[in-house]
């Protein structure tokens, strides 16, 4: 492999450097866990990578808790987000999905960002914080950043909605407004951590004391183009109390997440098989 390196120490340096590439081609690396195994398959010739492993800026490497939201930075690695006490308390869902993720040495240096950016329709991160309504802060070259939700930042397979002159900066998460939570990560896949997955569901339900549904997200993965956030699923939630959900129920909204997704035939598993299994798992949501 033969390509060229630019490693910049901080955000003004970063900024420089994208730049000063923008008529080149370049891709950002951080953990490599991905891009060189790309580089691989297909020659990086002429191309500059932009190392981000050296840079030091709390926005990009740290995990906040920032006016009612959590801000997770694109450089923050996996394990990270397995080890922290908050976000395992408070968002069951995003710490079971990263422990999920491909094995422990993986997680050490593999980042948030460059796992989101990747835009796998397989990817348990990105389910896990579709269901989760978080929020993509993206930079430009011009130091201006664009909000925007990650249901909409995934345009389709490997596919994201990051321009040339931008990046990744940070996830935002909003707070929960219940401590009452149902959340949680459910992953079907032949080897567990270590393979993409066939079917995942991703949930996170905040609730009244009574057990009424007060705030509720669904997303579903592997059985789309993109990750699917489960709005019509979500809506009717919201009238229930999951004390109450009785067996015809469970059957309704097991249909109503099924019908969410669209599945293809691939190496993996069948559309047909992926339809099925993601009933059976959304039926035992609320067993």
């Amino acid at each position: 492999m033969n390509f060229e390196i630019e490693s910049p120490l901080n955000k003004e340096e970063l900024l420089k450097t994208l730049s000063n590439l923008q008529s080149k081609k370049f891709r950002f690396g951080a953990g490599f866990t991905d891009l060189l195994i790309e580089f691989k398959k297909f020659n990086p010739v002429e191309t500059t990578v932009i190392n981000l492993a050296q840079l030091k800026d709390e926005e990009f490497c740290s995990i906040r808790n920032d006016s009612g939201e959590i801000q997770i930075g694109s450089l923050v690695k996996l394990a990270q987000i397995c080890k922290d006490t908050y976000i395992k308390d408070n968002f069951p869902v995003l710490h079971q999905a990263a422990n999920a993720l491909a094995s422990g040495q993986i997680r050490e240096v593999a980042t948030v960002g460059g796992n989101i950016c990747q835009a796998s329709p397989s990817g348990d991160l990105s389910c896990a914080l579709v269901s989760l309504k978080a929020n993509c802060e993206i930079l430009n070259i011009d130091g201006k950043i664009r909000n925007q939700a990650i249901s909409e930042f995934f345009k389709g397979p490997g596919k994201t909605s990051l321009q040339k002159n931008e990046i990744l900066k940070s996830i935002s998460i909003p707070i929960n407004h219940s401590k009452n939570l149902k959340s949680g990560y459910i992953k079907i896949g032949k080897r567990s951590a270590m393979e993409c997955s066939i079917v995942s569901l991703a949930y996170h339900f905040q609730l009244e004391k009574n057990g009424k549904v007060k705030h509720a997200g669904i997303a579903i993965g592997a059985v789309g183009p993109t990750i699917i956030f489960c709005q019509e699923t979500v809506d009717f939630l919201l009238k229930q109390n999951i004390n109450n959900i009785d067996e015809v129920l469970k059957l309704k909204i097991a249909s109503m997440i099924q019908n969410a997704s669209s599945p293809i035939d691939d190496a993996r598993a069948s559309a047909w098989y992926r339809h099925q299994v993601l009933y059976n798992v959304a039926k035992s949501l609320f067993e």
